[in-house]
């Protein structure tokens, strides 16, 4: 084993890794966005809502999320083919990008939901009898205290995307570990190269679970 091509490449691997940070910070962005919206929708009074959003959780948690990637990457641009007559590429970022959104709102979904539920019912009642609004109550009463508790689980499924995005490779994105591999089969030394991403994803990994075993702790205080 000689790890000696890993220093002189490293600044193709930190392109790789911002592109794999930068996948990561925006599918959580627009994960937890999107999350929310669904949450509040499952949490409805409206049957149709709640419908239309547990329909939507459990379709994309029943499915392989590298199957989300590819589809958005290869069917989608027929699609829009399809209604706007042009051809309509989107992009291997583009197409990356949203199906994390749509595919980790799911999973947030759920996360927000529970959060909205542990906070004591009271609450809403005592903010309305003050005379707020179904929206003010939750942007300003609900909402804030929900995403206190449900911080560390919010976190530990960010962990799991910043795995994840692992997956780009299938539609070419250069990526950390795509990066890495693509350098080391150009050296003639992908094992070295391999083992490299790997400790590195294991080192962000296990650190950053750590910092939530922390964080949680703090917050149970």
């Amino acid at each position: 084993m000689d790890f000696s091509e890993i220093i002189p490449a490293l600044p193709g691997l930190w392109d790789g890794m911002a592109m794999t940070l930068q996948l990561m910070v925006l599918g959580i962005i627009g994960g937890v966005i999107l999350g929310t919206l669904l949450a509040l929708m499952r949490l409805s009074h409206s049957k149709l809502l709640s419908n239309i959003a547990a329909t939507y959780v459990n379709y994309f948690r029943s499915i392989p999320l590298l199957l989300v990637i590819t589809w958005f990457y290869f069917a989608v641009p027929f699609i829009l083919r399809w209604i706007t007559g042009e051809d309509t590429p989107i992009g291997a970022f583009s197409s990356c990008l949203v199906a994390f959104v749509m595919f980790e709102a799911a999973y947030f979904c759920e996360i927000v939901r529970a959060g909205i539920q542990a906070i004591p019912k009271g609450q809403m009642g005592a903010s309305q009898a003050l005379g707020m609004s179904y929206g003010q109550s939750m942007r300003l009463i609900i909402l804030p205290q929900a995403f206190r508790k449900m911080t560390p689980l919010l976190l530990q499924q960010s962990i799991i995307l910043f795995q994840d995005t692992s997956l780009v490779y299938t539609v070419g994105l250069m990526d950390f570990l795509n990066a890495a591999r693509s350098r080391g089969d150009i050296i003639g030394q992908p094992h070295e190269f391999l083992i490299f991403a790997g400790l590195v994803y294991f080192t962000i990994s296990f650190a950053a679970s750590r910092l939530v075993k922390l964080l949680q702790k703090r917050l149970a205080v």
